[in-house]
């Protein structure tokens, strides 16, 4: 069985998410790891937590920098002692729309990795055309987790790993223009994770339809042909990749 290790399954995406997480379990997905963004989506992480199979993630998107308040964070750090809130995410840094708000996107970034580190929680992170930030950031923490929607070079993907973090790999290695194909070639299986971030980034064939869990198969049995494994073998590793960066 495999796990979708960062999805926003909320209702504003999905009218019947029980239809959904049948559908995911038929296709060999039995656990979720719910990505909350903003003030609304962490509370609502925390209403769907009661649901067999999901764990949730709670933080502050970059692109929310602008919305968020000091009472979101303390709800945050309030809930963190929630036995299936498993992770500080979605975090991190966004410059793809905008650089004005550089030092805001850094200051929140930073509030969240420092809870991270006194709550001994891994972090999920966001990283977009942020690298050279993300890193230097990072290494002020004493934090670990996961690179979220990994895109970026050998160079960069080896930094990560030796910093302790695994990648997210998701639908968009499967893209036809793709070039993550040959980075993940010469990166160990043991150093990946695989994710939908449903709704968005289906893979092929589904590119451009709604994204849900059980699209996680199609994603495995992508990089099963890659690592020339088994799809077995895929989840075994991926699976023991999960236990050690999150306790699920």
């Amino acid at each position: 069985m495999f796990c979708d290790t960062h999805c926003h399954l909320f209702q504003e995406y999905y009218e019947n998410l029980d239809a959904i997480l049948k559908e995911a379990f038929q296709k060999k997905v039995d656990r979720y790891i719910v990505a909350g963004c903003d003030a609304k989506s962490n509370r609502e992480v925390l209403t769907l937590l009661n649901k067999e199979g999901i764990y949730g993630a709670l933080g502050i998107h970059p692109e929310e920098v602008d919305q968020y308040t000091n009472e979101d964070i303390q709800f945050i750090e309030q809930n963190l002692n929630h036995e299936k809130v498993i992770a500080l995410g979605e975090i991190g840094l966004d410059y793809h729309y905008t650089k004005e708000n550089k030092k805001e996107q850094i200051e929140l970034f930073e509030k969240q990795l420092s809870l991270a580190e006194k709550y001994h929680l891994p972090v999920v992170v966001h990283s977009r055309e942020a690298t050279s930030d993300t890193i230097e950031i990072l290494k002020k923490y004493h934090v670990h987790g996961v690179i979220h929607s990994f895109t970026g070079s050998l160079e960069t993907a080896k930094i990560y790993q030796k910093m302790g973090f695994c990648l997210g790999i998701n639908g968009v290695i499967t893209f036809k223009n793709c070039q993550l194909k040959e980075v993940i070639k010469n990166i160990p299986l043991d150093s990946i994770l695989l994710e939908t971030d449903s709704p968005y980034l289906a893979p092929v064939p589904y590119r451009g339809q709604k994204n849900d869990p059980s699209k996680i198969l199609t994603i495995a049995t992508f990089l099963s042909e890659i690592y020339q494994i088994s799809i077995e073998e895929l989840a075994k590793i991926t699976n023991q990749n999960i236990k050690r960066i999150f306790d699920i």
